[in-house]
């Protein structure tokens, strides 16, 4: 496969031996890792080789499955805001598990964020990983192995995708042409998450994190403007206006080929997508935003403990001396009930709670706790 493998040889003791000749691969494999270590590439690639086994024209399913038009091949996302639904699951998983395959000797089916599986959808999945037909092979992926259902992890072969080491990082967005000191930045803040990491080191996630650190800043100094909650709930929309737009072109695209006696029905479906697809993009990007204002926080704690090295915000060292020159930040006990407020928002926000007031809230409460 990949030079995924390369990078995880605990992965290739795993998957190589399930694809040599006479192995049985597992029904059910779980990969798990931090983003952008490449579980989904390795996902693809590895059920495009299960379903060359035996094929006819092995390449040809091979190169199909990589291009995702193999019909053997599912893959899912999920379409709730901030969970998979039953309905992603019933159809294109269960009903079809139950199916023989269509041309290849095995099915094989792709289940991404497998931590938002709820417990509806789960417990619909169950019987489907407990006693799968024997063509059936189910591979979910997560990033946080521990937020996986217990019941659908113990049904599961783990296979374990380690996060790649600051130096890494740094030089893999180096080489896509980030400043050294940007580079060093989004490395620390990403905590070991590459897809993370490289949208810090973009444009519209610098502007993020200025923008969720400003807030930051002002509740340390007693401030809680409504401005700086504006300007960075104006930079989460904008994720989500960017998705909207890239969807409604895809259902559009999709509705010119059917015949008009089902675009009704069909564009109705697209339109609950693209609310929750957008609602799902913004969600992220305030989630990101918490990180950041975090992460200000701990540096600050980080710096009265005198652990300069655990600081994450390097490249910002003067604005943090600056704080603290200015008294802020050496309540320890203030800076970590600060961060449980942000926690406390994350979770308010999962419970699909207005973002506009939450952050409002978030920002007053800061300012409270930082200035108290």
């Amino acid at each position: 496969m990949s030079d995924v493998l390369e990078l995880h040889p605990e992965v290739a003791m795993v998957l190589g031996p399930a694809l040599a000749p006479g192995a049985v691969p597992s029904h059910a494999y779980l990969f798990h890792g931090p983003g952008g270590a490449g579980k989904r590439q390795l996902a693809r690639e590895f059920a495009a080789r299960l379903l060359a086994h035996g094929a006819l024209d092995p390449a040809s399913a091979q190169a199909r499955a990589l291009a995702g038009v193999h019909p053997d091949l599912t893959w899912v996302t999920p379409s709730g805001a901030h969970e998979i639904l039953v309905s992603d699951v019933d159809e294109a998983v269960v009903a079809a598990a139950a199916r023989t395959p269509f041309e290849a000797s095995r099915r094989v089916f792709v289940i991404e964020s497998a931590e938002q599986l709820g417990a509806e959808a789960a417990n619909r999945l169950l019987k489907t990983l407990e006693e799968p037909a024997s063509y059936v092979h189910i591979i979910l992926i997560a990033e946080r192995v521990a937020d996986v259902l217990a019941t659908v992890r113990s049904r599961c072969q783990p296979v374990r995708f380690d996060a790649p080491s600051i130096a890494e990082l740094v030089a893999a967005l180096r080489s896509q042409g980030a400043a050294p000191e940007p580079a060093e930045a989004a490395a620390r803040l990403c905590l070991g998450d590459g897809a993370r990491a490289r949208e810090l080191a973009a444009a519209d996630g610098a502007l993020l994190r200025e923008r969720a650190l400003a807030l930051a800043r002002a509740a340390l100094a007693g401030g809680a403007e409504p401005a700086l909650c504006e300007a960075l709930l104006e930079r989460v929309r904008e994720r989500g206006e960017r998705v909207r737009l890239e969807l409604e072109a895809r259902a559009e695209r999709e509705l010119e080929l059917l015949p008009s006696r089902e675009r009704k029905r069909v564009q109705g479906e697209w339109g609950e997508r693209v609310r929750r697809a957008r609602r799902r993009a913004e969600t992220g990007q305030l989630e990101l935003a918490l990180d950041l204002i975090e992460s200000w926080l701990l540096d600050l704690m980080a710096l009265a403990c005198g652990a300069p090295e655990l600081v994450r915000n390097c490249d910002r060292a003067d604005a943090l001396q600056a704080d603290r020159g200015a008294g802020r930040g050496a309540d320890l006990a203030a800076l970590a009930a600060a961060v449980d407020l942000a926690e406390d928002t994350r979770q308010r926000l999962r419970l699909n709670v207005s973002e506009d007031l939450a952050l409002e809230a978030l920002a007053h409460r800061l300012a409270g706790v930082l200035a108290g």
